[in-house]
């Protein structure tokens, strides 16, 4: 599925909600992202909400708010939405939606980018999801080994990676297991190395490099909606692409 049309189907799934004030001129529509919304291309989501009626400021209120990986900040702003009340409030990524399952809201919330929202105790089951959470999905896990996949197609005579990943994003630890089952049958060397905030990103770099990683896979759930970067080390000048 193209990135468009999942946005637009994600825009699709908050239309299903029956808003609380309908009669109201401008619904109320809250986007929270658990890390940095600008930095991810938000305005499809916006565009998608426009199609199906819910213009920013003409037919809807839409506020989009970001807690810049900052677990502090995600927990205030969910008190806020819990003040404010909203209409709907549409949640990007796993740590934005666990949030909000854990403040026990009663609004109705579209989640998106969340790998197992029944393992993560946020619906009953895909079919049946139950309360007022619902939303998209797919797995994150599975997709490690295909990526390696792709990584080793990119770049020839790859025989040892580092994956750089956050813990803030469940589905991360998924991943990187699936990424070391697939290189253990290839004969090549993961390096694993957490990362905890945008300041740790340098020292993450340097262990790779010096655990002599010839590339990189890259999970960041905290700063964007779909952030996988492949990552090439070049050998001699010990720089980045």
């Amino acid at each position: 599925m193209q990135r468009r049309d999942f946005i637009t189907l994600l825009g699709g799934a908050a239309a299903t909600w029956p808003f609380a004030a309908r009669a109201q001129q401008r619904p109320r529509i809250s986007i929270l992202h658990s890390g940095f919304p600008r930095l991810t291309p938000i305005h499809l989501l916006f565009e998608a909400l426009d199609k199906l009626g819910y213009q920013d400021g003409r037919t809807a209120e839409i506020a989009l708010l970001g807690a810049e990986g900052n677990a502090g900040r995600l927990k205030a702003l969910v008190a806020q939405l819990g003040a404010q009340k909203p209409d709907v409030i549409i949640a990007i990524t796993s740590p934005a939606v666990l949030a909000l399952k854990e403040a026990r809201l009663t609004i109705p919330v579209v989640f998106a980018f969340v790998p197992d929202p029944v393992g993560l105790a946020i619906v009953e089951s895909l079919a049946h999801p139950g309360g007022n959470f619902t939303g998209v999905t797919y797995s994150e896990a599975v997709l490690g080994g295909k990526r390696l996949e792709l990584l080793i197609d990119a770049i020839s005579g790859i025989r040892r990676i580092a994956v750089l990943w956050s813990p803030f994003f469940p589905g991360n630890a998924a991943a990187l297991d699936s990424i070391r089952a697939s290189a253990s049958t290839r004969g090549i060397t993961v390096f694993s190395r957490e990362f905890r905030d945008l300041e740790d990103l340098a020292p993450a770099f340097d262990d790779a490099k010096r655990a002599g990683s010839q590339a990189a896979v890259f999970y960041d759930r905290q700063r964007d909606i779909s952030f996988l970067r492949f990552i090439h080390f070049r050998r001699r000048s010990g720089t980045v692409d």
